[in-house]
């Protein structure tokens, strides 16, 4: 790869880095069988992309702007979800609506009652919003009936949940939030840069090798890279659990503000390591930070302890498999070109340099929207 063309890559990732490195786009939908009625909270950042909620263009969206279109905003929602029974297709009627908070800002929040043919329950509901815009969003749906609880996740490949067909199992759920967790770690671009600038000297012969003659064998480097990965998953491990159990819980603005420093500070110290060339232990001590970004897709759910630990469980381990698919294809790639000397000369400054620019650009960004 050219210089030239590794600066065009640095400029996509620039401009890809606002669509990509923040919090997934999730929509949670409260399904109550016994009082037939479904509750829809919507992020108005989501909700802002379909009705013109911020009318003086200020980038926050006021109670009286929401007021203003009141009608629109619920007609935007109740188009997006359809409950049905073989008899045909049920009637939303509004009961409440209002502002809830969830941990990446305000929702639109609208409750109904359902009214189904010849006064039957509900049998299916299907959701559709944002899916033509935005193949990552996805709508969490809690499904509640009589003492149980069950979690499951609406996306473009499965808009259709069956809600006759009993409670959800453990492993249908951990295998859902499996998948999940696979999609998240690899739609997160502020993660993948972290982890690429933590496997960089890893792939690197240092200046007193050189000098020597001499280079690191295989497998030294690959014990390297197994105490950078073992760490990492460790470290992030805990605070997702932590957070998505709601024992911690630090707000994700501030979260996803020291992400992106991680990644600046990680990206500089390969060059200058003025927190240590102990690579394993930086990548824990930021792991820490990214659990708590990890944790904001589940943070919201309320399906009780014993749902929750099975979504957690899949949704880590999903995030631990795209993290290892990553480093299967990106370290032997990285490996093969150590010995190239356009590679430590040219190619890592310019990525470290790309990185860096990218995540001092999501600082500002995510600041200024605090």
């Amino acid at each position: 790869m050219s210089a030239k063309q590794l600066l065009a890559m640095v400029a996509m990732l620039a401009f890809a880095g606002s669509a990509l490195a923040h919090k997934a786009s999730d929509s949670f939908l409260y399904v109550d069988m016994d009082a037939s009625e479904v509750r829809i909270d919507v992020a108005l950042r989501d909700l802002a992309l379909l009705v013109p909620l911020d009318a003086n263009g200020d980038q926050n969206v006021t109670g009286q702007e929401l007021r203003a279109q009141r009608n629109l905003a619920t007609q935007t929602v109740e188009n997006a979800i359809t409950l049905t029974t073989e008899q045909g297709a049920c009637q939303l009627r509004g009961q409440d609506w209002g502002l809830s908070s969830h941990s990446d800002g305000p929702y639109l929040a609208a409750r109904y009652r359902v009214e189904c043919p010849d006064g039957e329950l509900p049998e299916q509901i299907k959701y559709t919003l944002l899916f033509d815009r935005d193949s990552l969003h996805r709508g969490l749906v809690e499904i509640t009936s009589g003492d149980t609880r069950s979690l499951t996740v609406l996306s473009p490949e499965q808009q259709i949940v069956d809600l006759t067909a009993g409670p959800i199992g453990a492993w249908s759920t951990f295998k859902t939030f499996l998948y999940e967790g696979i999609v998240h770690l690899l739609a997160g671009l502020d993660h993948i840069l972290f982890l690429l600038v933590l496997i960089l000297p890893a792939t690197l012969i240092t200046r007193e090798q050189q000098d020597q003659g001499k280079d690191r064998s295989l497998k030294s480097r690959l014990l390297q890279l197994t105490g950078i990965v073992t760490a990492f998953t460790v470290a992030h491990s805990i605070t997702l659990a932590l957070s998505a159990l709601n024992i911690i819980r630090l707000p994700i603005a501030w979260v996803e503000i020291v992400i992106a420093l991680s990644i600046a500070a990680a990206a500089l110290n390969v060059v200058w390591p003025f927190l240590g060339r102990k690579t394993w232990k930086l990548a824990f001590a930021f792991g820490l930070v990214h659990g708590f970004g990890f944790a904001s897709v589940l943070a919201d759910l309320t399906g009780g302890i014993s749902n929750l630990a099975v979504a957690l469980a899949g949704f880590n381990l999903g995030v631990e498999f795209g993290q290892l698919g990553l480093l299967i294809i990106g370290f032997p790639l990285l490996y093969a070109l150590a010995h190239v000397k356009v590679y430590q000369r040219i190619v890592v400054p310019l990525i470290l340099l790309g990185v860096g620019a990218v995540s001092l650009m999501w600082v500002a960004e995510r600041a200024s929207s605090i």
